[in-house]
């Protein structure tokens, strides 16, 4: 059973929620002075966004502290699945902010409004913003590729939408104060529904996780490799994978020569063990050896 040590992963983690919610705040100030001026609904709907951007990174970084504290005597596997629950609660969050918003785009429409100032404070507000989170988003992209983190990747997904609501409300300013008011309403409801669908991807992904999903089909696919590719192996069977938090736990039987002594086996499946965890950040790995009679069983799964 191998645990490689993880200290690197777990502080890019707590920095990624300390980044995320520094710039949820700034963002929600820029946007409440541009929401004042404008009046625009395009831009109330991303004000609303950042607000529960801070809800949402507040109990990310809850969920991912107490994710990252080790295993104890009632948890024995770990607390990594924290972060999908807080991935369900971002989603919630995020729902709720969609169905707000479409109140607002609705009654819009009904009594739409025209912008008559403001277009150049609207704009340079929302430029800021997507810089500041393009800033971000490159920031939590690698920490999910050092750590496999699924509270980060629920974060940063929502930041992705975040540029393109951003891009799209400039171009709602430029229509509504050349006369075409009906579109701050109707792209404000088009953003609504690009929330809906951010939300579902974060919670499958949370579902995955909680019903322990196997692993990616590659990362399956580099374990049968690394069995079948050692010379004093006969093959496996029983593969079983998953994921809590950064922690990847993989359990199989390995089919072992049944004339071999126990050390021997023992050092082999050793080996398995240590060549599988490697390809991993921190991994679990749990091998049981079975003495196969017939050297020519060929693998199976």
């Amino acid at each position: 059973m191998m645990r490689p040590q993880h200290s690197n992963a777990a502080n890019l983690m707590r920095w990624a929620t300390y980044a995320s919610v520094t710039t949820a705040i700034i963002l929600i100030i820029a946007k409440v002075f541009a929401w004042f001026v404008t009046d625009s609904v395009s831009i109330l709907a991303t004000l609303l966004d950042s607000s529960l951007d801070v809800l949402a990174s507040g109990l990310n970084l809850i969920a991912v502290r107490h994710a990252l504290e080790p295993a104890d005597d009632e948890h024995r596997f770990g607390h990594g699945k924290a972060e999908a629950l807080s991935g369900i609660g971002q989603a919630m969050f995020i729902a709720g902010s969609a169905g707000f918003l479409l109140l607002q785009a609705i009654g819009r429409i009904v009594n739409p409004r025209e912008m008559t100032s403001g277009l150049e404070v609207g704009v340079g507000v929302m430029l800021f913003s997507m810089v500041a989170t393009l800033i971000l988003l490159s920031f939590q992209n690698y920490v999910v590729k050092q750590t496999g983190s699924t509270a980060i990747k629920a974060d940063a997904l929502h930041y992705k939408s975040d540029l393109l609501v951003n891009g799209s409300v400039i171009v709602a300013l430029f229509l509504t104060f050349y006369g075409w008011g009906y579109f701050d309403a109707i792209f404000g409801i088009g953003i609504a529904l690009f929330i809906l669908y951010s939300a579902w991807q974060i919670v499958r992904e949370a579902i995955d996780l909680l019903m322990d999903h196997e692993i990616a089909d590659e990362d399956r696919e580099k374990i049968a490799n690394i069995v079948s590719l050692d010379p004093n192996t006969l093959g496996y069977h029983d593969l079983r994978t998953r994921r809590s938090g950064t922690r990847v736990f993989v359990q199989l039987h390995l089919e072992l020569e049944a004339t071999l002594t126990l050390a021997v086996a023992h050092t082999i499946a050793d080996k398995v063990e240590r060549d599988i965890a490697g390809l991993f950040d921190d991994a679990e790995v749990i091998i049981h050896e079975d003495p196969v009679v017939d050297s020519q069983l060929g693998e199976s799964s």
